[in-house]
């Protein structure tokens, strides 16, 4: 069993900085690769990022690229996502999730999820 649990969203204005964090429960994090994935209201949900195992694999959604950088540090237990020059289109609820074994780039491939945390972004 896997607990994950974001924090870091907030209201920011179109062009600042966001770092979300991850922390997961568990002693076994590096089994586990990381996704994350957002859903705006009245939206269904979409891959943003992920990244292996080790950390040494990333892969970046389309709208995100060259903006988000999604990073582990899995002494700590926990994944990161920075979030740059961001846009009134980013707003949504981020959400963590962990899939034994390689990535995945659909929710539903997932075994774990947490609550997620809400980023706001206004123009």
């Amino acid at each position: 069993q896997v607990q994950l649990v974001e924090s870091g969203g907030g209201l920011v204005q179109a062009g600042a900085s966001l770092r979300l964090s991850c922390a997961a429960s568990g002693r076994t994090f590096s089994s586990y690769s990381m996704g994350w994935f957002r859903q705006a209201p009245g939206e269904e949900h979409e891959f943003v990022a992920a990244i292996s195992r080790s950390g040494y694999s990333t892969t970046y959604a389309d709208s995100v690229k060259g903006r988000f950088t999604v990073s582990r540090v899995n002494a700590k237990n926990t994944v990161y996502l920075q979030m740059n020059s961001l846009k009134p289109e980013d707003t949504a609820v981020y959400y963590c999730a962990a899939v034994e074994g390689r990535v995945r780039l659909t929710l539903d491939e997932y075994d774990y999820w947490g609550q997620g945390t809400m980023d706001t972004v206004s123009s």
